[in-house]
């Protein structure tokens, strides 16, 4: 059995044969084992617009950094005390952090720094998301990490197409030969592949022992 954490209700964990899926209604702050877990917390404060919108921003309001109720903090002592894997986008500021070590954009599996575990930065363009979607993984339990697809994956559809402020983006448009990009919907962005929930339970299957 494999703990889902901190996943979309109804999701793509749902209705999988040996998954436990935990949402947000659930709590996956309660989860207690002792099953290796699967963790997706959420990511909105720790990324690189972690203070809001520029909407939010123009008018004074200003989000705090990390304010996630404590839910990578949950997910990460779950992977480290049972075992499993932890994926955040790439760039997340829940790295340092918890004194984990950014990985390299290029791959490859790299000591996540804690004493305890492993990082990577892998395109989720290349496990069926229609952007490239750099995404950073941590992992608990694995004393030989799998070989992934490493690199720039062939995806080219874009997340979004973001301005810091209304001056910006008027400039940009009103610029000769601007194209606007056509954006992912924020279902399309946030919503994880199969093949790439399967790439993460599979390295969750392979969890044995983790030792105290």
């Amino acid at each position: 059995m494999i703990a889902a954490l901190y996943v979309e209700p109804g999701g793509v964990y749902y209705g999988v044969p040996d998954v436990d899926p935990w949402d947000k209604e659930r709590d996956a702050h309660k989860y207690a084992g002792p099953w290796p877990v699967v963790a997706h917390p959420p990511c909105e404060r720790w990324g690189r617009y972690w203070y809001g919108s520029p909407y939010l921003a123009g008018k004074g309001i200003r989000m705090k950094k990390g304010d996630d109720a404590g839910c990578f903090k949950a997910a990460i002592d779950a992977v480290i005390k049972f075992g499993g894997v932890l994926e955040h986008p790439e760039g997340s500021a829940a790295w340092l952090e918890f004194g984990l070590f950014p990985p390299p954009r290029s791959g490859g599996w790299h000591a996540a720094g804690n004493f305890k575990g492993w990082t990577c930065c892998i395109e989720q363009g290349h496990y069926g998301h229609r952007a490239r979607k750099a995404t950073w993984l941590y992992l608990c339990g694995i004393d030989d990490p799998p070989s992934l697809k490493w690199g720039k994956s062939p995806a080219s559809g874009k997340l979004e197409q973001s301005f810091h402020s209304t001056a910006e983006a008027k400039a940009a448009r009103s610029a000769p030969g601007y194209v606007p990009i056509k954006r992912l919907s924020h279902y399309e962005r946030a919503a994880t592949p199969v093949p790439f929930r399967d790439l993460l339970l599979g390295m969750a299957r392979s969890i044995k022992i983790i030792e105290e």
